[in-house]
């Protein structure tokens, strides 16, 4: 039994245009409803949810029996919550509120064992089959994808340096996150976000560095992903429902009579 290629990992280094979806839910049932929709990649949060261990466990299960990679977003840049994530078999995770190429650092040394990093190793995991992978550990990191989030006006400020560390396969845009921190919470489409987020990216695309992002709009996503984006989240799962359970309420109200 051989470790599988992550396809998600390879597609960000081939620059290949990834459409995503936010799990929030937190709830193995509602992320099988989700998965097999054909999302080229899934965001389970761990960040702003009420998920645990075992809530993502079950997340994870449900989009292993699909093509969507399953990336988990901890809650901080911790190595603790990030061993844990990877023995779970997340095959790739966003690290929230990286402002520096120290934290960025920090954040890939979770993700590799000694000496290449901090990582702690059990021989018999969910993601080496509990011990039946005997090529695991040679290949897991290089195929775990690694992103990393700008969230602040410093953090935008050290982009170059942050995308060249060695390890990370991707920069995320935070564009809600930055917006508080210019004075403009609340408002993630804001055109001073995006003045601020546009330059950045189109620096780091120039550079050959994958981006992406969070957008609630489809057309917005898809403009993204034309002008250079490579992974682009387009939803999430807990706005989907809400604005069609308010549609269907509001269909049928006004047409009663």
């Amino acid at each position: 039994m051989e470790y599988p290629d992550n396809q998600f990992t390879h597609a960000l280094r081939k620059k290949q245009k990834q459409v995503g979806l936010w799990i929030s839910l937190s709830s193995p049932f509602a992320a099988e409803v989700t998965a097999p929709a054909g999302y080229d990649w899934a965001l389970v949060d761990m960040e702003h949810t009420p998920n645990d261990y075992f809530t993502v466990l079950g997340q994870l299960q449900a989009f292993a029996a699909t093509q969507t990679t399953a990336i988990v977003r901890p809650e901080w840049n911790d190595p603790v919550c990030v061993k844990r994530l990877l023995d779970l078999g997340a095959r790739g995770l966003l690290f929230p509120m990286i402002n520096t190429a120290e934290e960025a650092q920090a954040a890939v040394a979770a993700t590799r064992y000694p000496p290449h990093g901090v990582r702690g190793f059990s021989g018999a995991t969910r993601a080496n089959r509990f011990g039946r992978i005997p090529d695991y550990i040679s290949r897991v990191e290089s195929e775990t994808t690694v992103l990393l989030q700008l969230e602040s006006r410093q953090a935008i400020e050290n982009a170059e340096a942050i995308a060249n560390v060695d390890g990370v396969h991707g920069v995320f845009f935070g564009p809600a996150d930055i917006a508080a921190d210019i004075g403009r919470l609340g408002k993630p489409l804001d055109d001073e976000v995006w003045n601020l987020i546009r330059p950045c990216a189109a620096r780091l695309i120039a550079q050959g560095v994958a981006v992406g992002t969070l957008v609630n709009d489809a057309g917005f996503a898809t403009q993204l992903l034309n002008d250079g984006f490579t992974f682009v989240a387009c939803g999430t799962d807990t706005t989907l429902l809400a604005r069609a359970a308010d549609a269907l309420l509001s269909d049928v109200k006004t047409n009663l009579t």
